[in-house]
């Protein structure tokens, strides 16, 4: 029977050691707050971002840096993982609360967000470069003054028509077949946070970009 006792209290003194961790990542998935945006193409990151809120066991959500936020263990060190509650176009503001609180260099941020360049289910990363168009990611790269961040490219269908509305595209709900293309980015998301992690941001493109969904 000790031994039991015995294993019960190294499991809560790893859990409580795991808790002790400081902050290594900032995660952010991009969207808009509001269920008025729920499931829409727009809130990829912010549906990549629940998904891995389950996936690492994330605390439960908090509002702070007008975000909602949640510390996660991955294996490889603690996150906090961030859905800016500011609105697509003003991500950074939320982003970079955050990331002056926890004195985290831009290197140590990963965004998490839509692309419509891209057919559902295909997936990009990379370590740094432009906004490509994409407004939350311009948002962090004018308030962190720095575009040098990993970001995780999620794709989301390109217009079915050259003039379909972007705006009423990227509002758009997904189909049944693009969920679970979408679904299958998000496995990886969490494999390739794991490996930027480690550094090993080269092995996380390798792995992880893709065409389409698998």
């Amino acid at each position: 029977m000790s031994g039991i006792f015995d294993l019960f209290k190294k499991i809560e003194a790893e859990r409580e050691e795991k808790a002790r961790r400081p902050i290594s990542y900032l995660v952010a998935g991009l969207g808009n707050p509001g269920e008025k945006y729920e499931l829409t193409r727009h809130n990829a990151g912010f549906l990549c971002a629940d998904y891995l809120f389950a996936r690492f066991g994330g605390e439960r959500w908090k509002l702070r840096f007008k975000a909602l936020c949640s510390e996660c263990e991955t294996g490889e060190g603690r996150i906090l993982l961030l859905k800016p509650q500011t609105f697509m176009n003003a991500s950074g503001e939320a982003i970079a609360e955050a990331m002056r609180f926890y004195k985290l260099p831009p290197e140590k941020l990963i965004v998490i967000c839509d692309d419509v360049n891209f057919p559902c289910g295909a997936m990009r990363i990379r370590p740094n470069g432009s906004d490509a168009g994409q407004r939350g990611v311009r948002s962090t790269i004018l308030a962190l003054g720095s575009d040098a961040f990993p970001r995780i490219r999620l794709g989301v269908g390109e217009k079915p028509d050259p003039a379909y509305d972007l705006a009423d595209w990227v509002l758009s709900r997904f189909g049944e077949e693009e969920k679970k293309a979408i679904y299958s980015c998000f496995e990886d998301s969490a494999e390739a946070i794991r490996l930027i992690q480690k550094g090993e941001i080269e092995t996380a493109m390798s792995r992880c970009n893709r065409k389409g969904p698998r």
